[in-house]
C-alpha cells in the first residue's frame, strides 16, 4: 500500500533511520509510561515507538490517507490512532505523557501553545522543527530571535536544543535545516502572579520590540512605575525572571488579555 505527500498539509516525511534512533535515543532519557507521537506520516519515527515495553503509545494524524496506510502496515495501531488536528482533539491521554514528532513545519508554532495547554500533563517533550522555530524556543535574551516563543516556554519548561537535521533526511527534502529540541518542565514555573499576566505582558512588549518598554508597555503600568531603568530597555534584554517579576506590578489596566493558545501571541517586527 502506497501514499502520497500533501503539500497543503506541510508533509515532509522523515526517512533517516539514523535521525530516529537519535531521537528514541534522547525520549530513553527519562522515564515514561504515556507517549503521544504527533504527524506520524509515513511512520519511520512511529515504527520505534510503540513496542516501546511498558508504555501507552498514540499517535494524531490529520491525514486519512496516512491513517489507513499506517494501520495496514503496523494493524498493531489500529487502536492507537488518533485521526485529527493536535490542535483540535482533547488531552488523549489521563496523568502525564510525553509528546514527541517531526511537527509539521506550518503548524509547529501553534503546537508549542498547545503544550502550554497540557503543560501540567507533559513533563517531556522531543520535537522536531524548522531550525529557525527550534533556535527560537531555545534563544536566550540579548539576541534577535528571543522573544515571545522564548520567553512563553522558559517560563515552564527547561529547554536544550540537541542537534540539526538536514534536509536529505526528509522526502521530499525541505529547503530548510530541521533542528531537534528538548522541553523539560521545570519542578516549578518562574514565579508569576498568573499566566494571563505573563502571556499579555510579553507580547505587549515584543509588539514593539525595537523600543524601549516604557512605550508598549505604557497601558499596564503607572507613569511613576513606568520612570524606573528597567524600561528604558528593549524586550529582548529582560529574562523570563524578568518579565514574571513585572506581573505582580502591572495595574488594573488589562484589558482583554489573550487566552493560553497562539491567537495572537506571534510576533510582529
Amino acid at each position: 500500500m502506497q501514499y502520497t505527500l500533501k503539500k497543503s498539509l506541510g508533509q515532509h516525511f522523515l526517512t533517516d533511520e539514523k535521525v530516529c534512533t537519535k531521537i528514541l535515543s534522547a525520549l530513553k532519557e527519562d522515564p515514561f509510561e504515556q507517549l503521544l507521537e504527533v504527524g506520524p506520516g509515513g511512520g519511520a519515527l512511529t515504527r520505534f515507538l510503540f513496542p516501546l515495553e511498558g508504555v501507552r503509545f498514540k499517535a494524531v494524524e490529520l491525514d486519512t490517507e496516512k491513517i489507513l496506510y499506517l494501520k495496514h502496515t503496523y494493524p498493531i495501531l489500529e487502536d492507537k490512532l488518533i485521526e485529527g488536528s493536535i490542535l483540535d482533539i482533547p488531552v488523549p491521554f489521563e496523568g502525564p505523557f510525553t509528546l514527541v514528532g517531526n511537527f509539521p513545519y506550518n503548524i509547529s508554532t501553534q503546537i508549542v501553545f498547545r503544550l502550554l495547554e497540557w503543560k501540567n500533563q507533559v513533563p517531556v517533550m522531543i520535537g522536531m522543527f524548522q531550525k529557525e522555530v527550534a533556535e527560537r524556543i531555545v534563544s536566550q535574551p540579548n539576541t534577535k530571535v528571543y522573544g515571545i516563543l522564548s520567553v512563553l516556554v522558559q517560563a515552564f519548561y527547561e529547554v536544550e536544543y540537541l542537534f540539526d537535521v538536514p534536509p536529505g533526511s526528509f522526502n521530499p527534502p525541505p529547503k530548510v535545516t530541521s533542528g531537534v529540541i528538548r522541553l523539560k518542565r521545570k519542578p516549578e514555573p518562574v514565579h508569576m502572579k498568573s499566566e494571563r499576566a505573563l502571556f499579555t505582558l510579553v507580547k505587549a512588549a515584543f509588539n514593539q520590540r525595537r523600543k524601549m518598554l516604557r512605550n508598549p508597555l505604557k497601558p499596564f503600568f503607572d507613569a511613576a512605575v513606568l520612570q524606573e531603568t528597567i524600561f528604558t530597555k528593549r524586550a529582548e534584554q529582560l529574562t523570563v525572571e524578568d518579565f514574571a517579576a513585572l506581573t505582580f506590578r502591572m495595574g488594573q489596566q488589562q484589558q482583554n488579555p489573550p487566552e493560553s493558545g497562539a491567537d495572537g501571541l506571534i510576533e510582529t517586527e
